[in-house]
């Protein structure tokens, strides 16, 4: 997962001085059946309507008028705004793209008319600082300091917060009504709890979910590792690992495939943390790990991978994962690993069958305890549109809105879109990459833009600046390619702090970051004299 280093003379060049970086997004699905979502509206109610004040506006500037609710959304409730006449802006995704754009817009100076009523969705009830979930694994830090919930980071301000999930899109604008303040609603979201919300201004920060389907089997037997429910069930399944063998002669074996920044992240750590009780394989389909990324960042994590013995099998792809129980059950006698047949019935092992993606090499089956799949991500913006009405917004064939440079969507100046959910080209005409780093500067300009369009004021075109890559490598290991020294990459303990030390600058609000630098340094000190003692102890026997 990669995160840039921050320079501040390039603060002049964004909206305001916040600039992040980083990768990963939200899972948003589609509505089940006995769903039942918590609500949190604050001071705003929930109440029962049969119509939208604004739809009896009649036409706006010669547009056609805005389209009544049907019978069945008649009686849905629908959310209650605490002020008729104030824009509404709505944010679906509450990731780093979603609550920056939000505390973004409660940073800025606006007219006491024009002052906006935010509201922010998200499935989960906590926001999640995506780049430190390999550190849950290593227990570096806790899950209330890189997991906050949204209302305590909320808490003191005007931002609406609710737990729930989004089940369908319907914009008005693209039937060209922009802005008479009598007719100014943008289009509603439905929620899966059925709750309707009318907005003006709306935000698409959805971000994406793993890509498990594209290989049998990886569905039911790989883990993802991209939300902070994904690490628990990982550490879990680590922890279960470790006591079942603890003592004993065999190894735990994990697979993980994908050498990307996550990849490569997740088989340091995990290497780590089993150190020679475990064996890590990384299976990549090129032949190289992190090819995209400085190549200090990668040398630096080719040295800690081959110092901790991690097994890289590159220039491979997967072709299917199944049990071992299931292997044996279908008397495949193929199945071999290590020359040997694998005969010991345990449904909790697994097979990878690997086929080479580059002449020269040969196929070759893998058995794991654990697999972890860190390979492709898919936006969930095709599956919020209303099966009667698909593609009202324009999508790329990744499913991601297209936008034009001031992050609207085409065709749509009500809506905004940013991260995962955006598809956004830089000045090369090169389709910008759907990480963290980009999706935090993407937050200052819409942020930005939205107060210019409430305003009557000109957008901004987005720019986005590289500031650098950094990753984990372990506790006390990290790699950093700041962008503005070519050439330049810390690495191990300096590394590891330098990183350390621009999460924290990073956290979203002033109050949180203030108690988790509390936190680390206590942890930092207790570690110190920990560390003094058991130095002195080896003196004192050594002499």
């Amino acid at each position: 997962m990669a995160f840039v280093a921050y320079s501040a003379s390039t603060t002049a060049l964004l909206p305001f001085n916040r600039i992040f970086s980083g990768g990963m997004g939200k899972k948003w699905n589609r509505l089940s059946p006995g769903y039942s979502a918590r609500l949190r509206a604050g001071p705003s109610a929930l109440s029962r309507t049969s119509s939208f004040s604004s739809a009896a506006a009649g036409k706006a500037g010669g547009a056609p008028p805005l389209p009544q609710l049907s019978e069945a959304e008649k009686t849905l409730p629908i959310y209650t705004w605490p002020h008729k006449k104030k824009p509404r802006v709505c944010i679906l995704g509450g990731g780093f793209g979603g609550l920056y754009t939000a505390l973004r817009l409660e940073s800025l100076l606006w007219p006491e008319d024009k002052k906006p009523q935010v509201l922010l969705v998200d499935q989960s009830e906590r926001f999640v600082f995506k780049p430190m979930l390999y550190e849950l694994l290593t227990g570096e830090v806790d899950e209330w300091e890189i997991a906050p919930r949204f209302s305590e980071l909320l808490a003191n301000t005007g931002v609406e917060f609710l737990q729930d999930r989004v089940k369908l899109l319907h914009p008005f604008d693209h039937w060209g009504m922009n802005g008479h303040k009598q007719s100014s609603c943008g289009g509603t979201v439905l929620l899966e709890s059925g709750l309707l919300i009318e907005y003006d201004w709306l935000v698409l920060a959805l971000g994406a979910e793993a890509k498990l389907d594209v290989v049998p089997g990886a569905l039911e037997f790989a883990l993802p590792f991209s939300t902070l429910e994904d690490a628990c069930r990982v550490d879990e399944k680590l922890k279960t690992l470790e006591r079942t063998k603890f003592g004993k002669d065999s190894f735990i074996r994990v697979a993980v495939v994908g050498c990307g920044y996550s990849g490569v992240e997740l088989a340091a750590t995990i290497s780590e943390r089993l150190q020679d009780r475990g064996i890590v394989q990384a299976i990549n389909v090129e032949s190289t790990i992190c090819p995209t990324a400085p190549p200090g960042n990668r040398e630096a994590a080719l040295k800690v991978l081959s110092s901790r013995k991690v097994q890289l099998l590159l220039g491979y792809f997967v072709r299917c994962i199944q049990r071992v129980s299931d292997v044996e059950a279908s008397g495949d006698a193929t199945v071999i690993r290590e020359g040997k047949d694998i005969a010991k019935h345990n449904s909790e092992k697994y097979v990878l069958e690997l086929q080479p993606a580059e002449k020269g090499l040969e196929s070759q089956n893998l058995e794991a305890d654990l697999v972890l799949w860190t390979v492709g991500s898919k936006p969930l913006l095709p599956a919020l549109e209303p099966c009667d009405k698909p593609h009202e917004l324009p999508l790329n064939a990744r499913g991601q809105a297209e936008t034009d440079e001031t992050l609207r969507v085409k065709g749509h100046p009500r809506i905004f879109a940013l991260g995962d959910s955006a598809s956004l080209r830089d000045s090369t005409g090169k389709l910008l990459p759907a990480t963290a780093q980009v999706a935090f500067q993407q937050a200052d300009f819409a942020g930005w833009n939205l107060w210019a369009a409430i305003n009557h004021r000109p957008l901004l075109p987005f720019r986005f600046q590289n500031l650098g890559e950094m990753m984990t490598l372990g506790r006390n290991d990290a790699a950093i390619s700041p962008s503005f020294a070519d050439g330049l990459t810390l690495e191990g303990p300096i590394g590891h702090a330098a990183r350390k030390l621009a999460y924290l600058i990073r956290l979203p609000t002033e109050e949180h970051r203030f108690k988790v630098g509390l936190s680390w340094f206590a942890k930092s000190a207790v570690d110190s004299v920990a560390l003094l003692q058991s130095t002195l102890t080896k003196v004192l026997s050594g002499t």
